[in-house]
């Protein structure tokens, strides 16, 4: 392996050959030796090489800058503290998980949410409320025959969930109890829209009440389960009711159900789960800034959540800069199938794990973590047929796909707490830089240009090289 990147020349003993630039059927390769004190660790992805997050030889600090451009951090200048990095349990994944023998779902399991040594240790989860359009049917916790309706909820269950939602969760909080999990509905139960279908639609006012106190069940469900859910959203893309299930909700509509039925709700249940709005593209500020505009609704409202299929990811620093006591999440992005590492990788790591957390988000997060090899299971008449998970499982067999190496970039480093710094940046050299509870730095570097790159990283220790090939990806930690 060339010597020029990140000044290594080891390389840890059971690296495979032969790794494709889109997928690797073997983990992540980060097991650390031990480091000398005063010394910087790196873990590199290079899309050219064999290199999946693993690890290389420490990089001694100096006093000099011997190579430009310098990348300076400032760990005085301070911004929003991270709540994690990870992606989203669909219900279909949660079934393709229940599907391995026990063994190998406990190991994927601790490989995916443990800490230390080769291990994502992924701090935070997305899930669907009832069914996401990535679950093999569509289904609400309260469905009715056609023409029947449920105001008091009497027949709210679950249901699916039961067989694989929950006790997947259940597994991965005994590994991880501070995990936090993020629940977004795709839609109301049909009977209480108006359009008396799972696609598209909106909810009749006269069932905001029932609707608010649906919320309120399922968090009470869930934490019966052991399973406590710190955050909704109040409706998944909110803008797209092409999806199967979908639900359309204007901004205006989103505000007076916030107001007037979802807050008073949360309220007199004691609900201290976080109520996030919008939950949808960049391109669209506009939208949660007019749902905070409502200052009824604004006092119930921890944020805003952002998915990146339209728009530029600067649109979350215009609602943070509207309303600065107001938190953002990244939530959702997708990566097509089969996928393509190096291009996937820069474009993810560049506009998501740089650019997201440089824009404010408390988390960021990769859509789907798990699908089979023909990116089933999803809903029919508008489920995503091509959406390639973090992870291919084949019965109990898993294939690690470029969603797995974006994530791990971050989430085994950037630890819950952490918190953004200051840290120039550049179009060749995208950067982004965390100092944890630990008191650790952490710097994230994607080289966004068509040759080589070697830079100075200047430190409050001091200064260190790095250098990467086009395309790789590394993390500095110290």
């Amino acid at each position: 392996m060339n010597n020029t990147y990140c000044r290594y020349a080891w390389m840890m003993a059971f690296v495979l050959a032969g790794a494709t630039a889109c997928k690797t059927s073997r983990p992540a390769g980060f097991t650390p030796p031990p480091a000398a004190s005063q010394a910087v660790e790196c873990w590199l992805t290079d899309p050219d090489s064999t290199a999946r997050l693993e690890y290389q030889p420490v990089i001694h600090f100096s006093n000099t800058a011997s190579a430009a451009p310098l990348i300076t951090l400032n760990e005085q200048e301070t911004y929003q503290t991270m709540d994690g990095f990870g992606c989203t349990l669909t219900g279909g994944s949660a079934t393709l998980i229940m599907q391995m023998d026990a063994a190998s779902r406990q190991k994927l399991l601790q490989e995916l949410f443990g800490k230390g040594p080769n291990r994502l240790n992924m701090s935070y989860l997305r899930i669907s409320i009832a069914a996401s359009d990535m679950n093999a049917s569509v289904f609400s916790y309260d469905d009715m025959p056609t023409g029947q309706t449920d105001t008091t909820l009497a027949h709210f269950t679950l249901g699916p969930d039961q067989n694989d939602v929950v006790p997947v969760l259940q597994q991965i909080l005994k590994i991880n109890p501070m995990l936090k999990i993020l629940g977004s509905p795709w839609s109301a139960p049909v009977w209480m829209k108006d359009n008396g279908d799972t696609r598209g639609g909106s909810l009749l006012p006269r069932y905001y009440g029932a609707y608010a106190r649906y919320f309120v069940r399922y968090i009470q469900a869930m934490k019966a389960n052991g399973i406590p859910i710190n955050a909704i959203t109040v409706q998944n893309e909110p803008l797209h009711p092409g999806n199967n299930p979908s639900m359309k909700m204007l901004p205006e509509d989103q505000a007076a159900f916030v107001r007037d039925a979802l807050g008073p709700a949360f309220e007199r249940a004691h609900i201290k789960t976080k109520i996030i709005i919008y939950d949808h593209n960049c391109d669209r500020p506009d939208y949660p800034i007019t749902v905070l505009n409502d200052p009824e609704a604004n006092k119930y409202i921890d944020g805003s959540a952002f998915h990146l299929y339209g728009g530029k990811i600067e649109a979350m620093s215009e609602v943070h800069n509207a309303f600065p006591n107001k938190n953002i999440y990244f939530t959702e992005q997708w990566i097509g199938a089969p996928g393509h590492l190096k291009k996937d990788l820069d474009e993810h790591i560049r506009l998501l794990t740089i650019g997201a957390s440089r824009n404010w988000a408390r988390t960021v997060l990769e859509w789907n973590l798990a699908a089979d090899p023909h990116q089933n299971p999803h809903t029919d008449r508008g489920g995503c047929n091509g959406c390639l998970g973090a992870i291919t499982l084949d019965a109990s067999n898993v294939v690690r796909n470029p969603a797995y190496y974006i994530i791990g970039h971050a989430a085994a480093f950037v630890l819950p707490g952490a918190v953004r710094i200051a840290s120039n940046t550049s179009e060749e050299l995208p950067n982004v830089a965390f100092k944890r509870p630990d008191g650790k730095q952490v710097l994230i570097v994607l080289n966004h240009s068509q040759q080589a790159q070697t830079f100075t990283v200047v430190t409050n220790k001091g200064n260190f090289q790095g250098s990467l090939h086009a395309g790789a990806v590394a993390t500095y930690l110290w």
